[in-house]
């Protein structure tokens, strides 16, 4: 993949579980290389992708899965892609079991509805 980013790297290096870091890193690299323009930074020790001040999705992990949160309203609109796919979710949170494949065009998706739905947005939440 490539020189990883610096924020990434930090980031993965410190979790203990080894088989956890490929996953997650596919999915961070797979956003930011997808996305130049967002922002990559850690805010509630997890890396977070924000534009022009405003958040627009955050990944985090379990022991169970991985976490995929670009707001409520956001997984939301993409609730029946998620119903047909067999993915769980919670209110705020997509849920990626580690033994699932990941739908990385999925999230790019969702990354791309939630910086089109929020280009306008002058806050950092929805």
């Amino acid at each position: 993949m490539g020189l990883m980013n610096p924020i990434i790297k930090d980031y993965l290096d410190n979790i203990t579980d080894d088989s956890r870091t490929q996953p997650l890193e596919k999915i961070l690299t797979t956003i930011e290389t997808a996305f130049p323009e967002l922002e990559l930074v850690i805010k509630w020790n997890q890396p977070m992708f924000i534009h022009h001040g405003t958040f627009i999705i955050a990944i985090s992990h379990s022991k169970k899965h991985i976490s995929i949160a670009p707001e409520r309203y956001a997984l939301d609109m993409f609730e029946e892609t998620f119903t047909q796919m067999g993915y769980s979710r919670t209110k705020e949170y997509l849920l990626y079991p580690w033994n699932q494949p990941m739908d990385l065009e999925l999230i790019k998706k969702i990354v791309a509805f939630n910086i089109e739905d929020k280009k306008e947005m002058t806050r950092f939440w929805r």
